[in-house]
């Protein structure tokens, strides 16, 4: 009995700088229309309410720095320390690829922490309750560059929807015959649909039930709905260093527990709010205009 499977060819690189040489690839550019697409949604909710514009260009600026440099050392400090750490210049190289989501992550945390203290002076929930609205499109958008990339993917399966990916990616691109992988799970199209799925979740919550006037249930539902799949998900992948071999759970899978734990407590604190009060009043989140200060009452010269 033959065997249903995808061969997947894509190449990894979208086009070729002329002049330059330099490769621009499919994972950069999802990472790009990624975060602009989040941005955008993030705007739109700044308009929403009416708030400061000064803290979305500063905000943008936060995430986009946390958002590399987390991303990048949570690859070198997770994943591969001790190479890292006795090469510490190649984690500077970040266009050869190897970011952590995980790391990500903590970066953001971090920023947003500065960000509460030095710009809006609110709770970091109150900023993670809007900043998190249309992450889940911005990780998906990455899972499709890994897709591109063929990496990441799953362990062998006979299930019809597997995929073949190239396995001597990137020597393939240098001329090198592909070699292929057994049929595999597609574990990066797995994480993308949870993702987008838990985004649109989230755009729900802030648009139609207006959850962002309960501080912190937006950010709970967001950390159990990418976290809770990642973890489930990390079951069909590779391993993906070796000393995961002898653990059994894998790094991806220990380090999402602590954000679902998080975001069950965040969930329960928010649906308690709202269980308390159902009609909270969200006049302290706009900014509310200034009143021009009344000017002089003109004399008419007439006595009274």
């Amino acid at each position: 009995m033959l065997l249903s499977f995808i061969t997947w060819n894509a190449d990894p690189v979208a086009f070729t700088i002329p002049l330059w040489g330099k490769e621009v690839r499919w994972y950069g550019i999802a990472f790009v229309i990624g975060f602009m697409l989040g941005l955008w949604i993030v705007r739109k909710i700044w308009k929403n309410e009416n708030l400061n514009e000064e803290w979305y260009d500063k905000l943008f600026f936060y995430v986009i720095i946390a958002t590399v440099i987390g991303a990048r050392l949570g690859h070198c400090l997770f994943y591969q320390p001790e190479y890292y750490l006795s090469h510490p210049i190649e984690i500077f190289k970040v266009w050869e690829g190897g970011l952590a989501s995980h790391g990500g992550t903590l970066g953001i945390i971090i920023a947003i922490w500065i960000f509460s203290k030095r710009v809006t002076h609110k709770s970091m929930l109150w900023t993670f309750d809007r900043l998190v609205v249309p992450v889940g499109f911005v990780a998906a958008l990455i899972r499709l560059g890994n897709l591109m990339n063929h990496e990441v993917y799953g362990h062998e399966t006979s299930v019809s929807w597997a995929f073949r990916f190239i396995d001597n990616f990137p020597s393939w691109l240098h001329g090198y015959a592909p070699i292929y992988t057994p049929p595999s799970h597609p574990t990066q199209l797995y994480e993308a649909f949870f993702y987008i799925l838990t985004a649109c979740i989230c755009l729900w919550m802030y648009w139609k039930r207006k959850d962002y006037k309960y501080e912190g249930l937006i950010f709970g539902v967001f950390l159990i709905g990418i976290f809770l799949s990642r973890f489930f998900v990390e079951f069909f992948k590779e391993i993906q260093v070796d000393f995961e071999k002898s653990m059994p759970l894998n790094m991806g899978q220990l380090l999402s527990i602590p954000f679902i734990i998080a975001g069950i407590w965040f969930t329960y604190k928010g649906l308690k709010a709202k269980k308390e009060n159902p009609e909270a009043d969200t006049i302290s989140d706009k900014q509310v205009p200034i009143a021009k200060p009344a000017g002089k009452k003109k004399h008419t010269g007439k006595k009274k």
